[in-house]
């Protein structure tokens, strides 16, 4: 039966010659090629899932097509040429989905990586670490927002810029004129340009509050209901990197409750532990 059945999937002479010919005048393309070309669609989707660039509970239908799949991975090749590891797509993807689309093209972003090289000093690590921190850096104009912001900050005397921390990320991608606005909150409180540079030098996270909604508030508690003097606020400017409503204002009315006065970074500083123990 075995012979039998081998028998009839030989093809008669005639048919042989017949399917030989259709298949050299076929416009269909090798059905190898076709495999192949499926083959690696798959595993271009499976390592886009790895990545979580594809969420893996993707639907069929919401899958990217091939010629889409590919593009991805050129992008994904090109960060990793810039030193990206694996595990760093996950939040670039959740951050930026930008940086995955159709209409990103790697090379719009080479001028970036030449910014934070150049210019910043940074190292390829350095460079990586703060654009996982902020994403956003990569859409950022170098002339028009990157490179006068650089040169603003190193004016007022911020340093180490090219440490990967959240702060200098956001601040890098921070448009110059909402730098110098709190420059010029700080003149309107009657510092000199030299001690806002100061301010700012010794609290770069200035940069990032807002004055109506953080700074303001902050300086009118400290001279109207503290009856604290800008003097004070000159020698110890962390004074605004403290929450008013969670430490300046319990701490201000704990300590006037028992008729207490004390400098302010004593008053912010200490820890909770040490600060109630001392002044139960």
């Amino acid at each position: 039966m075995p012979l039998l059945h081998s028998l009839t999937l030989l093809p008669t002479p005639s048919s042989s010659s017949s399917s030989s010919s259709s298949l050299v005048s076929s416009p269909h393309p090798n059905p190898h090629h076709f495999i192949k070309f499926r083959t690696s669609y798959r595993e271009n989707l499976r390592h886009l899932k790895t990545l979580r660039i594809i969420p893996p509970d993707t639907k069929p239908n919401k899958l990217p097509l091939p010629d889409a799949a590919e593009h991805l991975l050129s992008t994904v090749n090109f960060l990793k040429s810039k030193g990206f590891s694996d595990s760093d797509f996950q939040r670039l993807a959740f951050l930026s989905p930008n940086l995955f689309s159709s209409n990103f093209d790697p090379t719009d972003v080479i001028p970036i990586f030449d910014f934070l090289a150049n210019e910043l000093s940074a190292s390829p690590e350095q460079s990586c670490g703060l654009i996982l921190r902020c994403p956003d850096l990569l859409f950022s104009d170098v002339e028009f927002c990157l490179r006068p912001t650089l040169h603003f900050l190193r004016q007022v005397g911020v340093e180490k810029l090219s440490t990967p921390t959240n702060l200098n990320a956001h601040l890098l991608n921070t448009r110059v004129e909402k730098l110098r606005a709190k420059v010029r909150f700080l003149r309107s409180l009657g510092l000199s340009y030299d001690e806002a540079e100061k301010v700012c030098e010794r609290l770069p996270a200035i940069f990032g509050y807002s004055v109506e909604g953080n700074l303001m508030p902050k300086y009118e508690y400290l001279v109207e209901e503290m009856e604290r003097s800008l003097e004070e606020l000159k020698k110890f400017p962390q004074y605004f990197g403290f929450s008013l409503e969670k430490k300046i204002a319990p701490r201000h009315l704990h300590l006037k409750e028992r008729n207490v006065r004390i400098p302010l970074n004593r008053m912010l500083l200490w820890s909770d532990q040490r600060f109630y123990a001392k002044w139960k």
